[in-house]
């Protein structure tokens, strides 16, 4: 099974730097309450592997395997391993719709904000299913961009999630991934499945510095600016307004933005 699914976002340092800030506790709470230690881990789209690091000490001693697509992000996580000391957790280069693994061997298999960049998530899917023994989970989250929220209301920022969601969609992807996910999963044969939904909230003046300002670098010089470019979604001169409208969010002392993620916890 081959397909070349387009990354929306690439791996420019303002998406890193997004992706450094993740942990456990702040993107995978939902799961941590079904780990103990001794189980296998297999996470998908490790990206720069915060999240995965996290998650082996909690089921430490167990093997535990981070995967991308690409090798830049994995450099980072390697690095990441070896300030905390950790000389077990493996990173790798590797295909959701075809992993290398046997049937039924790993306990638990993870994906963070990786089913909305995919052209056929229930494809990914069956193939979790297919590698995660039974009785083990499969545990997804992703952010809904539809229902992100702001304030105060700019009409520079909603002009901002529509080129963002038409090049998402231009990569046959589904940036409002959260609100399918249940229905994905049933359609990818899980019968025992518990979906929730948490947020990321920034409001305070550091809160908003930070994400205003990687998505002010994001939407001028990463891949997404690149492909709306390229693809007549939007103008130099559109994108430099965009980041000047999330620097001008920031810096108002009323700024508050939550993103909405689903949640499923599938039973293989």
């Amino acid at each position: 099974m081959t397909r070349q699914d387009t990354y929306t976002h690439g791996h420019h340092e303002s998406v890193l730097r997004s992706h450094q800030w993740r942990s456990a506790a702040n993107s995978a709470a939902y799961l941590l309450p079904h780990l103990a230690p001794g189980m296998s881990l297999l996470d998908i789209g490790c990206g720069p592997g915060t999240i995965t690091l996290d998650l082996a000490e909690v089921v430490a001693p167990g093997r535990v395997v981070g995967l991308d697509v690409v090798a830049d992000p994995l450099d980072v996580a390697r690095v990441n391993a070896e300030a905390r000391g950790d000389t077990t957790t493996e990173f790798g280069i590797g295909d959701v719709y075809d992993l290398d693994l046997p049937d039924d061997s790993v306990d638990v298999v993870h994906a963070h904000q990786v089913l909305q960049h995919l052209s056929d998530p229930v494809a990914a899917l069956r193939e979790m299913r297919r590698v995660c023994r039974p009785g083990g989970l499969v545990a997804v989250r992703d952010a809904d961009y539809a229902a992100m929220v702001w304030y105060p209301a700019s009409a520079r920022l909603d002009d901002w999630l529509t080129v963002y969601e038409d090049v998402a969609r231009s990569n046959d992807a589904e940036p409002s991934a959260a609100r399918h996910l249940l229905a994905w999963a049933h359609t990818a044969g899980f019968e025992d499945v518990t979906s929730s939904a948490t947020t990321w909230c920034y409001a305070t003046p550091e809160e908003r510095d930070w994400w205003g300002g990687l998505w002010a670098d994001r939407i001028t010089q990463s891949a997404l600016a690149q492909q709306a470019l390229e693809r007549g979604l939007a103008t130099p001169e559109l994108l430099d307004e965009l980041a000047r409208a999330w620097r001008e969010w920031a810096a108002h002392p009323d700024g508050w933005f939550v993103v909405v993620n689903g949640e499923i916890l599938a039973r293989a």
